[in-house]
């Protein structure tokens, strides 16, 4: 396996991913393509297979990548950011290259975490704006030519520091914000039914939180519950 990615074999259904109306309505139409792809193909139409993720983190813009690749049968190819930057000059749109490369090879969904640390506008104020720009044009060629096999899919907190040329490139453009009540309800309740009821019933449920958050809070009070009875 190359050290610019790894594969995820995760088996998460699209059924586990809590999506607010909106997003779950573009999801919907995204599948729909592709199940219906040769009627569309026919009449020469493009399937969309470029899709950008943005928001809070800890809302499910990472398990929505990982579904997508479970629905649709695809090899999710998941980029290691920390070896894809290089301080070599030319290096990281190289890297670049070859993980687009990879992606048309194997008709996979290659995804790109923190999309914004590669995709920084270009005249933002930075230490080595030549080697920035010359990864943005990178990127932008690579997007340009990507075959209607492979999907991409990028997901950042922070959108407003890509480069507009480069958003403009995503036909879906997916907004994942702090789910509301009903939502985080519907997840607690599926948490809490994978632990006794005995751990489980005295946790207050907290809001205004995202997924990420709510997991992490549940987990160590169903852990401290654990732990208590232990002892007593």
């Amino acid at each position: 396996m190359s050290s610019l990615y790894y594969i995820d074999r995760s088996d998460i259904q699209l059924e586990e991913v809590i999506f607010s109306e909106d997003v779950a309505k573009e999801i919907d139409r995204f599948l729909k393509e592709y199940k219906y792809r040769e009627i569309l193909l026919k009449y020469n139409l493009p399937l969309s297979n470029k899709i950008l993720l943005y928001g809070k983190t800890g809302c499910g813009k990472t398990m929505t990548a990982k579904a997508i690749a479970k629905h649709l049968n695809k090899k999710l190819i998941i980029v290691n950011l920390s070896s894809i930057i290089s301080s070599k000059l030319g290096e990281t749109a190289k890297n670049i290259e070859s993980l687009f490369k990879e992606a048309q090879y194997e008709s996979s969904i290659l995804f790109f975490d923190e999309f914004d640390s590669l995709g920084l506008i270009r005249n933002f104020d930075n230490n080595d704006n030549s080697e920035m720009k010359r990864v943005v044009n990178s990127i932008l060629q690579l997007i340009d030519y990507l075959p209607q096999k492979s999907i991409l899919i990028a997901a950042t907190n922070q959108i407003d520091m890509i480069d507009e040329a480069l958003t403009r490139r995503f036909e879906l453009k997916l907004e994942y914000k702090n789910p509301n009540e009903q939502a985080l309800d519907t997840y607690y309740t599926n948490l809490f039914n994978k632990y006794p009821a005995e751990f489980s019933t005295n946790i207050e449920r907290i809001y205004n939180k995202s997924f990420a958050e709510v997991k992490d809070y549940v987990i160590r009070r169903i852990k401290d519950n654990i732990l208590d009875n232990q002892i007593n």
